[in-house]
């Protein structure tokens, strides 16, 4: 079997570095999954995501000219289904909805009102954690 682009195969890690993991593909062929390429989320540490003699499932992302094989952990397998209880607005970030439900009952004034109540409020517990951290210099006093 001839290893091609976008097959997906197993093999076993047979090493791992900061950077990535080496897996031990059919054919007794080596690859290389980058750190980038391990998981869907952020990986600081490769070594929470896999280990040493580990089966792993990898989708073979090129081969180059030299034949070093790039692999892929994240893409080997289907994205998994989102939880979503709504609908995603295409074109928002995250799919985030901008307002929530129950602001969308209130009239303008009401959530104008509450802004500004808010607002007011983040502006009095910032000006009284900046007055704490003079340590009792006051400038106004000095002249």
């Amino acid at each position: 079997m001839a290893l091609e682009v976008g097959a997906v195969l197993e093999g076993k890690v047979t090493g791992i570095t900061k950077f990535g993991a080496f897996v031990e593909l059919p054919e007794g062929k080596t690859g290389m999954v980058h750190i980038s390429e391990v998981a869907n989320t952020y990986v600081k540490e490769i070594r929470d995501f896999v280990s040493e003699n580990q089966t792993v499932k990898v989708r073979i992302l090129s081969i180059g000219e030299d034949g070093k094989i790039s692999l892929s952990m994240k893409k080997a397998v289907p994205p998994a289904p989102r939880n979503t209880p709504r609908a995603v607005s295409p074109g928002r970030p995250g799919g985030f909805e901008w307002q929530s439900s129950r602001q969308e009952s209130a009239s303008f004034e009401d959530m104008m009102s509450k802004f500004k109540q808010t607002s007011d409020e983040k502006m009095s517990d910032l000006k009284r954690s900046m007055d704490g951290k003079h340590g009792g210099f006051s400038r106004r006093g000095s002249k």
